[in-house]
């Protein structure tokens, strides 16, 4: 053909190509256009655009002359007037067969050169000078007009089919509306020309030629938009050949995965079911799908394009409409006959086909299904907590008659060490009075002996008795008597005292007192001896060691009581997340926070007090909280410690916060007190719920009959604390008693006041006449050169031309609140709150007698209803607006719908500065340029700054283009798209993203073609 030389040059380097005669360089003016002129005509990216203009003349000859020696031969025009040669309805039927012979053949060419040409010589084919696409769009319908009519003519008779009420071709009367190409009525001669053609390959040939331009993002969108261009492909699934009809189906197939697309694919199969007389839509794909079943590849196609149109759709209740309506049409049994297929391709996109339907009576019956078993679950919970609650209650009196006995036993052992101990003192006090009693024998014999002496001598006269006044004796020698000895002589001169200290008693007038041990024995009880006085007193008692002389007392000083109460020490790395919460009302967002304390505390403080702090970093207390917690080590160090050291420091500082024992804090749990224990405490208590760890250990302890003094005050709180029957049912009831409150006012500020402010402050909505998901994409609609969004367009033209919405931002007052609310959270907690309510109703009816949940119940039980039906009112509000901006409340929640408008209005405002910052720079560039350009023109033109000179005009030019902004058109892709796709859908199956297997092969396949085909270009 004509153009094979350019099919050929276009695969080659350019530069290995030299004319045989070098032609000589013209001016740099003339060299500057020229290159200009090959270089729109390549379609080159900005970038490898901007590249090629940083050559030198030589490389830009160069390049001019390779680009002319090799441009195509026949141009667009000659083939235009061939095809509408064939058209022509008055031209004789023996000059049409003429004609007609070289139809398929110019086909051909044509489609060659629409695939390897320039995209220049396809512009040029597409403009609105030769109308290229509309000639072969009008071809396309002539040529299979004979078979429209012959499948007519299979329903209703002839006569009908050639009543002149209808015109020849349905498809180009009724949708061209007034061609002036086809406006007259049938005849046969038309009839039998479309017959000749219908036999031969042009339909085919067509639709090739249709799909080469759509390779093209330029031709992509004018045949979108072409009013009959996708009707009448979609008609061509009519023609007779099985491999025309593969064709179309594949064609049509890509186009539904391009943004738009599948919308446009749906209306012209509309269009087929009103041209053919379908009584349903699809009826002529699902017949000719039955009816080929000889030829695998139009099958293969034909359930790729079933599974595509079916399943490329997000919503899924469209989805499942287009599903139904294949499943009226009789696809599910035709599916099931073809289960055993020797065919691998027809199986794989079978299999996928499957994999994306959605059986809705299997996921309702699911659901229906998961939802008794969690019901299910949720009773045998309830039940196993309540055995769980017996079982604890038993094991509770059991190990109370333990402890009881264990007490008694241990009291009886004490018992026993006390007698131990009075029975060895009592042992030797009985051997130290018998030792007493035998030496006072011993002297009661000396006494005796010596008084039998005295009687002697004075029997004898030698002595004489006498008593005196006062009772005392006194022994006299006589006069004139014998001579006594030296012993007797003493014994008489001795006086009683010193008579009574020979015979061994003692007496006061002694000058030493008896050594111990053994004490001195009673007075002898004689009537002529005087008893001997009592025992001098004994000595004061020692003085008691002076308290902490031993070890000292280790008691809260003031400045360890400071650093424990005072929360900023504890948590000074974290005083920016806590300033952080308490500056913003929108984290609340319905939700109590886990530590209501330090909010309560946040608020009290002095921020600024926080914040010097936190800059210097003062380390003073926290040395003082080291040295303490030494000290408290040192004290409690014979204690037993069982929990985690950090849990039990957290757990004291907790307990002594509330200042109650552990016997009255677990009843005050018992009986949901919270007059005793305020619902912060309860709040903080609820984080030392005792795991099963630790009430393994504990009871372990309990088992092993070790003494409970010796464990520390917060294990000893914690093994009662362990044993509160359903703690975690009744601790969540009291935090819900205590918070119920509060939960109601959350819901009533943020729902009411942030979704009703917007409602009242958006009645004008000519601003937002779109679909809110098109807001985001506004940003991802670029330039040409990338450098600017869509965004920036729109702002600009509003700016422009509509002035007064301008501002339209400052009119919505409530958005950023309304984005930070989730109505699904919203009516979350209500339910959590009626799910509260429910609970607090059961253990009220276990617990009859407890008067604290009855009044709970009596009083807030009406707030509840109130705010269900605030929340009803709310959920009702927000539809209206969801609806009134033309959106599905299922697929725009309140999650979704706000933040749209919030980055719309934070865009916006940003587009309007890059906006104006761009003027700018553009305007002071263009100043400078053309006063460059001024003093340039003084100058010679032909010396070398006239290459700079031009350089700057050229730049001048493209800054005043890109100020005449262009409409983008629908679709975003890359060249060679529509290839890429119809590629990766010859390879791997379309698998839709929610279907049951989650594949995501199709979807990763062609994105990674797409990175290869930008990172070509």
């Amino acid at each position: 053909m004509g153009n094979a030389g350019s099919m050929d040059s276009q695969h080659t380097d350019l530069r290995a190509h030299t004319m045989p005669l070098k032609l000589p360089m013209p001016e740099p003016g003339e060299l500057e256009e020229r290159f200009v002129i090959v270089l729109n005509s390549m379609n080159l990216p900005p970038d490898k655009a901007r590249l090629l203009r940083q050559y030198d003349n030589e490389k830009k000859w160069e390049l001019v002359c390779d680009q002319e020696r090799f441009q195509v031969k026949n141009p667009p025009h000659t083939y235009i007037q061939k095809l509408q040669g064939y058209l022509d309805p008055a031209v004789t039927r023996k000059k049409f067969r003429r004609r007609v012979q070289e139809s398929t053949q110019v086909l051909r060419e044509l489609e060659i050169s629409l695939r390897t040409n320039y995209i220049g010589w396809v512009r040029e084919f597409l403009n609105e000078g030769n109308k290229g696409l509309d000639i072969l769009v009008d071809y396309l319908s002539f040529a299979q007009y004979a078979v429209t009519f012959d499948y007519e003519s299979v329903e209703n008779n002839v006569e009908n089919a050639l009543d002149k009420s209808k015109p020849w071709s349905r498809s180009i009367e009724d949708l061209h509306r007034g061609s002036n190409l086809f406006n007259t009525l049938p005849s046969r001669r038309t009839l039998k020309n479309s017959r000749l053609v219908s036999k031969k390959d042009d339909v085919h040939v067509c639709i090739m030629c249709l799909r080469a331009i759509m390779n093209y993002q330029y031709g992509f969108n004018m045949v979108m938009s072409h009013p009959h261009a996708v009707n009448e492909i979609a008609l061509s699934l009519n023609n007779r050949n099985p491999r025309t009809k593969a064709l179309v189906l594949e064609l049509l197939a890509a186009v539904c995965l391009v943004r738009g697309g599948h919308e446009i694919i749906l209306l012209a199969f509309d269009n087929f079911k009103e041209v053919c007389g379908e009584k349903q839509r699809f009826e002529k794909l699902m017949e000719h799908f039955r009816n080929e079943d000889n030829n695998i590849d139009f099958m293969v196609a034909c359930m790729q394009f079933i599974n595509i149109v079916v399943h490329s759709v997000e919503d899924m209740n469209f989805r499942v409409h287009l599903q139904y309506e294949f499943t009226k049409l009789g696809l599910d049994e035709y599916l099931d006959k073809l289960k055993n297929t020797e065919s691998d391709k027809l199986q794989v996109q079978i299999q996928a086909y499957l994999d994306n339907v959605f059986d809705v009576g299997g996921l309702l019956e699911d659901a229906e299904t998961k939802n008794a078993a969690l019901e299910r679950v949720e009773e045998l919970e309830e039940n196993i907590s309540h055995l769980t609650e017996k079982l604890q209650d038993t094991e509770n009196e059991a190990m109370s008659k333990i402890v009881e006995l264990e007490k008694q036993l241990m009291q009886k052992n004490k018992d026993l060490d006390v007698i131990r101990e009075v029975y060895k003192d009592t042992s030797t006090q009985v051997h130290t009075l018998r030792k007493m009693v035998k030496e006072k024998e011993e002297a009661l014999q000396r006494h005796t002996h010596l008084e039998k002496k005295i009687h002697e001598l004075e029997k004898q006269g030698s002595i004489k008795i006498q008593k005196k006044g006062d009772g005392d004796i006194s022994i006299l020698p006589v006069v004139g008597a014998a001579v006594v000895s030296p012993g007797t002589q003493q014994l008489l001169s001795a006086s009683p005292g010193t008579l009574l200290e020979v015979a061994g008693v003692s007496t006061s007038a002694s000058p030493q007192a008896p050594p111990p041990p053994p004490p001195p024995p009673p007075p002898i009880a004689a009537a002529d001896v005087p008893p001997a006085p009592p025992p001098p007193p004994p000595p004061p008692p020692v003085a008691p060691p002076l308290p902490g002389s031993i070890l000292p007392t280790v008691i809260y000083n003031p400045g360890l009581a400071a650093v424990k109460i005072k929360k900023p020490i504890k948590t000074k790395f974290r005083m920016p997340v806590f300033n952080w919460v308490a500056l913003k009302p929108n984290q609340i967002n319905g939700t109590v926070f886990n530590d209501i304390d330090d909010e309560g505390i946040l608020e009290e403080l002095n921020v600024d007090e926080f914040e010097e702090m936190f800059k210097t970093k003062a380390q003073g207390p926290a040395v003082d909280i080291s040295s303490s917690r030494q000290k408290v080590i040192q004290k409690g160090s014979n204690k037993v410690t069982l929990l985690e050291p950090n849990r039990a420091k957290n757990l004291a500082i907790t307990l002594r916060k509330a200042g109650k024992t552990s016997e009255e804090i677990c009843k005050a749990i018992q009986t949901f007190d919270l007059k005793t224990l305020p619902v912060d405490f309860v709040e903080c208590l609820m984080r030392f719920l005792p795991t099963e760890n630790e009430v393994k250990i504990l009871k372990q302890y309990e088992r092993d009959r070790k003494p409970l003094e010796n464990l520390t005050d917060e294990d000893r709180f914690m093994l009662q604390f362990c044993k509160v029957e359903r703690l975690m049912q009744r601790m969540t009831i009291m935090a819900f008693i205590g918070n119920f409150t509060e939960s109601v006012q959350i819901p009533e500020l943020i729902v009411i006041l942030a979704l009703g402010n917007y409602m009242n402050s958006s009645k004008r909505g000519a601003v937002y006449g779109f679909k809110l998901q098109s807001l985001d994409l506004l940003l991802d609609t670029k330039s040409t050169d990338r450098k600017q969004t869509l965004l920036h367009y729109i702002a600009n033209v509003i700016k422009e031309k509509y002035l007064e919405v301008a501002l339209f931002y400052n009119e919505l007052h409530y958005v950023e609140k309304a984005a930070a609310v989730s109505l699904d959270n919203v009516l979350l907690d209500v339910k959590e709150l009626q799910r509260g309510m429910d609970l607090t109703k059961r253990e009220h009816a276990m617990h009859e007698h407890n008067v604290i949940l009855k009044e709970f119940i009596n009083a807030h039980e009406g707030k509840l209803k109130k705010l269900q039906d605030d929340a009803k009112i709310s959920q009702d509000a927000f539809d209206e607006v969801v609806k009134y901006f033309g959106e599905n409340v299922k697929t725009a929640p309140p999650s979704v719908f706000f933040p749209v408008i919030v980055r719309f209005v934070k865009s916006y405002k940003q587009a309007e500065q890059d906006n104006e910052m761009r003027k700018k720079q553009e305007q002071a560039m263009m100043e400078k340029l053309l006063e460059q350009e001024a003093m340039m023109d003084q100058g010679d033109k032909k010396s070398p700054s006239h290459k700079t000179k031009r350089q700057q005009q050229e730049l001048i030019a493209e800054l005043r283009r890109k100020q005449v902004r262009e409409h983008r058109q629908m679709y975003e892709g890359k060249d060679g798209a529509i290839e890429d796709i119809i590629t990766v859908l010859k390879t791997v199956p379309f698998t839709a993203r929610t279907a049951k297997r989650g594949s995501r092969f199709f979807c990763e396949s062609l994105g990674n073609l797409f990175q290869q085909s930008e990172s070509r270009a």
